[in-house]
């Protein structure tokens, strides 16, 4: 099926009614598209209210231990920051979740993500954290952010033992535009022959520079990150090379025209957000690539709806169906390393 604007969308797929009372209590301002007129003085007020917690803060009373570790970034590039958590008490090398935070490449900090990702994945799961705090567009465009998420994880990977996490179980992750850095990463480790991950976490992941699949112009003025946040988002990254016909699938992970030999991918979006068929089309390629993929579409979710709405049932349930498909993939990488000598 061909998901691009070929065809005219129509009325958007109704919302949860517990996610649009959500949308309605967050008022009128939550629905400002992101522009490039306003985009400096958005950034300035997320920077300034997003919650960044200190390395006290994300201990939580000693649950657990907690670093902030400078490392050497991409030749010619600043040091990289990564936040490293694991809980307190657990001795042997873990699984490590490799994050990297959303906020469509020109928000979003590693530290504000954790206090979630460690109670939801790192208790339950006995796997330790490392966050990254990339560079932002449009200040650092295109491969900056990604150049960043790269040398950190090779640094993790090379630097395993003193990290005290298995290198051979790393799972690379984010939400958003996590997501889609986290697809690149996979793209990009696997190119470079860097080291191999046992599964990337998408998470209505933002893929596609293009920004003209149906769902794109159907949730128009709707989602609430909606296409004209996407186009000064994608702006913003790639400057002229957005939308261009020789952009490198690392810049946007919908480019890719050879998805084979990586790892298994859990992949999610909701049926009423802009990313939705670009999701939906990975998860598609994919397969046909031979690969694994497991799909969810939420019914009647928007772009991020468990962090505005995590009471919610569907949040809930969304909540559930990424840790049962992460620890799955603990599990069988697990049963499949070999037994030592």
């Amino acid at each position: 099926m061909d998901f691009t604007s070929a065809s005219t969308p129509g009325t958007a797929p109704p919302l949860d009614p517990e996610l649009g009372a959500a949308i309605a209590a967050l008022g009128q301002a939550a629905r400002e598209p992101f522009t490039p007129e306003n985009l400096a003085a958005r950034q300035a007020r997320d920077a300034a209210n997003r919650p960044r917690p200190t390395v006290r803060d994300l201990a939580d009373g000693g649950r657990f231990e907690v670093a902030e570790l400078r490392v050497p970034g991409a030749p010619g590039a600043p040091d990289v920051t990564l936040v490293s958590a694991r809980p307190a008490g657990l001795t042997g090398p873990l699984p490590l979740l490799y994050y990297l935070h959303g906020g469509g490449m020109i928000m979003g900090n590693a530290w504000s993500v954790l206090p979630q990702v460690l109670r939801a994945w790192a208790l339950p799961l006995r796997l330790a954290v490392l966050s990254v705090e990339y560079r932002l567009a449009p200040h650092t465009r295109y491969p900056g952010p990604l150049d960043d998420c790269y040398a950190g994880f090779v640094w993790a990977a090379g630097h395993a033992d003193v990290l005290g996490i298995d290198a051979d179980r790393v799972v690379i992750g984010g939400k958003s535009a996590g997501g889609g850095l986290a697809a690149a990463l996979a793209l990009l480790t696997r190119d470079r022959g860097g080291p191999a991950p046992i599964g990337q976490l998408l998470v209505c992941p933002m893929l596609d520079d293009r920004n003209d699949t149906f769902s794109s112009h159907q949730m128009a003025g709707v989602d609430l990150w909606d296409r004209t946040s996407n186009a000064t988002a994608w702006q913003a990254l790639l400057g002229d090379r957005c939308g261009a016909a020789d952009l490198p699938p690392y810049a946007a992970p919908a480019r890719a025209t050879d998805l084979s030999r990586l790892p298994p991918a859990y992949i999610e979006v909701g049926a009423a957000e802009t990313f939705r068929d670009e999701g939906v089309a990975y998860a598609q390629a994919l397969w046909q690539a031979g690969g694994q993929a497991e799909l969810h579409v939420w019914p009647g979710a928007c772009h991020g709806f468990d962090t505005f709405a995590p009471r919610a049932a569907l949040s809930r349930d969304a909540r559930e169906a990424r840790t049962r498909w992460l620890r799955r993939v603990l599990e069988q990488s697990t049963a499949e390393a070999p037994e030592a000598d």
